[in-house]
């Protein structure tokens, strides 16, 4: 019996005629295989597929494309046709006793489409900010389109501090979380105002590319740099609940080496997507210029600024500009003059957006109401106000389409402010660094 299964066994490991059919049997499954392969990428649609992929990551970014058109032709290589008008989302800030400067600046600028949020620091009254909160919510279009909200928090916001990057930071926080549908962020205080309406405003900005930030910026450097990055300053808001001015050490800091300090002005118009990489920082340099931005003087003059100047991703979306009209002294001392009815004329000349600052009630605010934003009730009416004007009626009291505008004689002047600020020579200024 055991040679029997011996014998049987050496059979089989000693045959080997099994061997050729098994290796054709393998040859033509591999040569079926490889066929279907092919064929998913000879097809018809997978030919296209595989050039459509090519073409949307190998193709070099063209830093000229500022232009809705070519906006819309990378929109739709994406597979993605984006045809809605643009958003705003505004945070509009003030003071005690701003709290009517806040809401007539307010008034300049609504536009249902739009999003805003008022702060209105701890410095100012509880009774101010709850008058303020309660305008708010018994105002009839605001209850109705829910676009307008009043800070539950208010903070304590020093000048020059970095509380004022934080309530700023806080607030955009704030818009990301409640509001998906907004395209850039601008920030306004109680004694700015706008030249143009919001029409114009949202039709001029409907013609550009969403990948633009609009913030005056230089780099520092010499002596500015010195006396602006060395000192630490101290900003009692941080831990005081009453308001004091910044105070300083008397021991100095080193450089920075692993970025360089750009500076400007606080008033911006940055985009979603800039301020969506200040907030979540799936790269650490936000979170690191925040807390270097602490004990710096001037905060909301170089955070932003030095953000999008040091990271690759948006640096080339830098334009040199904060469509601000902004009156100094010669040579500039700390605070900007107040503009009057003898500026009317360079403020339209500017071709800016908004001006500032002013003071309370000053006639030339009466003076753009009139000639620049048409303003006889509480808005600036645009083609949203679908209401009767007879007998004196509010037009903006009855609403209609929010994605149809009205532009007037403001946007051609801020046509032709972009046309300037988006020319080869204009946009060769973009975040310039000195070795």
């Amino acid at each position: 019996m055991r040679k029997s299964i011996n014998f049987h066994s050496g059979r089989i490991f000693s045959d080997r005629r099994w061997k050729i059919p098994f290796f054709l049997s393998l040859l033509v499954s591999i040569t079926l295989f490889m066929a279907t392969i092919s064929g998913i990428y000879t097809s018809s649609y997978g030919r296209e597929q595989v050039e459509f992929d090519i073409k949307t990551f190998s193709e070099p970014e063209d830093s000229g494309e500022y232009f809705v058109d070519s906006e819309l032709r990378s929109s739709m290589r994406n597979g993605v046709l984006r045809t809605k008008p643009p958003r705003f989302a505004y945070l509009i800030s003030g003071t005690k006793g701003d709290s009517q400067r806040l809401l007539r600046t307010l008034q300049a600028v609504y536009h249902p489409r739009n999003q805003y949020i008022l702060h209105m620091d701890l410095e100012a009254p509880p009774r101010e900010r709850l008058n303020l909160t309660m305008t708010v919510k018994n105002d009839p279009t605001f209850r109705q389109v829910l676009n307008v909200r009043v800070m539950e928090q208010s903070n304590l916001v020093t000048y020059k501090g970095p509380t004022m990057i934080a309530t700023t930071l806080q607030a955009i926080a704030i818009m990301l979380k409640e509001s998906s549908d907004w395209d850039w962020f601008i920030n306004l205080s109680a004694s700015d105002y706008p030249l143009v309406t919001q029409d114009d405003l949202l039709h001029v900005f409907s013609n550009l590319s969403r990948n633009l930030n609009f913030i005056e910026h230089m780099q520092l450097y010499g002596w500015k740099l010195n006396q602006r990055a060395r000192p630490i300053f101290v900003d009692p808001g941080l831990y005081l609940s009453k308001k004091s001015d910044l105070s300083t050490t008397s021991q100095r800091r080193s450089l920075p080496t692993s970025f360089k300090l750009f500076t400007g002005s606080a008033w911006v118009i940055l985009t979603r997507s800039f301020l969506e990489y200040c907030i979540w920082g799936w790269d650490n340099l936000p979170r690191t210029l925040l807390m270097y931005y602490t004990n710096f003087v001037s905060s909301p003059e170089g955070y932003f600024h030095t953000a999008i100047c040091n990271t690759d991703e948006f640096r080339g979306t830098a334009i040199n500009h904060d469509l601000h009209y902004i009156a100094w002294d010669s040579p500039p001392k700390q605070h900007p003059l107040s503009l009057t009815l003898k500026d009317f004329d360079k403020m339209v000349n500017s071709s800016a957006a908004f001006a500032r600052k002013f003071r309370r009630d000053d006639p030339v605010l009466d003076k753009i109401d009139q000639e620049l934003l048409g303003r006889t009730n509480r808005f600036a009416p645009g083609a949203w106000c679908v209401g009767s004007k007879e007998d004196g009626g509010d037009p903006c009291s009855v609403l209609g389409d929010d994605s149809v505008f009205r532009p007037g004689p403001g946007a051609k002047r801020l046509e032709g402010l972009m046309q300037k600020l988006l020319s080869e020579d204009f946009r060769s200024k973009q975040c310039l660094a000195k070795n």
